[in-house]
């Protein structure tokens, strides 16, 4: 029988050091890109793509991250008493769509050391992984995408894009050929964690979107941690390599690196251009201004 892909898994125990200081006392991950907080971006993807449960990895000083997905009594019945049917049915459809299990991370070990958490909620199955930072704008959704490859391959499968020049540095880069058929689809032969521009195997950077088989997690146990006694999941993956095939894709869509400060108030801009209720009069605000 063929694998399927239920289960997502979001690392979110980081400390969001590079927004400091509005993260001293808001996980990185509830900061709003216009109106919604980065990683319901993601979870409203991982819907989309038809997966069911969501499990989040948190930290200490996360419990708000739980708190919006679950349901507000209080809120809820505000805004009933006050006739605000609008955002009534906004705030139940937030509370009921998904089914979201949090894990405590007590340490940040890495991302490798994330995913392993997660181990005994997916057992013997394929999960995803998203990484909330990254936020892809597609028509159809690029988890979606990664499982019709994994439902073809039945295989872990690894976002990708294209990064020209010295920025490939900021990236794990797959060392890959192309799958014969299958325009996008790349076999991954190894992978190499932030290269130098000249010693970079390829232009396919690895993003924050993972397909994974359930071989990963005995690896990641067995793996040993890395510089600063993380355990990288670049490092699982490439233990992966040795029993499984692995393949990179490279989606359909517009990533949106929402860890960055820059990179945030880009996609606040596009984002908001597309709102039908903020672009047009957002538009003529920005042509107002003296550039």
């Amino acid at each position: 029988m063929k694998m399927k892909v239920r289960k997502v898994v979001f690392p979110a125990a980081g400390l969001g050091t590079r927004f400091l200081p509005a993260t001293k006392s808001i996980p990185k991950e509830m900061l709003a890109l216009v109106d919604k907080p980065i990683i319901q971006y993601g979870v409203e993807e991982a819907i989309a793509a038809g997966c069911e449960d969501i499990i989040v990895i948190t930290g200490r000083n996360k419990d708000s991250i739980e708190d919006h997905f679950d349901k507000s009594y209080e809120l809820e019945t505000l805004l009933e008493a006050r006739g605000k049917e609008d955002l009534l049915a906004l705030t139940r459809r937030v509370s009921s769509m998904a089914n979201i299990i949090a894990v405590r991370q007590k340490e940040a070990l890495g991302l490798g050391h994330a995913v392993l958490m997660a181990r005994d909620l997916i057992g013997d199955e394929p999960f995803a992984v998203i990484l909330p930072d990254d936020v892809i704008d597609a028509e159809v959704p690029c988890l979606k995408q990664m499982i019709d490859v994994f439902d073809q391959m039945q295989g872990s499968v690894l976002a990708t894009q294209e990064v020209d020049g010295p920025a490939i540095s900021s990236y794990g880069v797959l060392d890959c050929t192309q799958v014969p058929g299958f325009p996008r689809v790349l076999e991954v032969k190894n992978m190499v964690e932030k290269p130098k521009f000249e010693d970079a195997p390829s232009k396919q950077a690895i993003i924050g979107r993972y397909i994974l088989t359930p071989k990963i997690f005995e690896i990641l146990a067995s793996t040993q941690p890395g510089a600063g006694g993380e355990l990288q999941l670049t490092d699982g993956i490439r233990g992966l390599l040795q029993y499984e095939k692995v393949y990179g894709y490279t989606f359909e869509g517009k990533r949106h690196d929402a860890g960055d400060k820059l990179g945030m108030l880009k996609a606040t801009v596009e984002f908001a251009l597309k709102r039908e209720d903020l672009g047009p009069s957002f538009r003529e605000y920005l042509k107002s201004l003296s550039l």
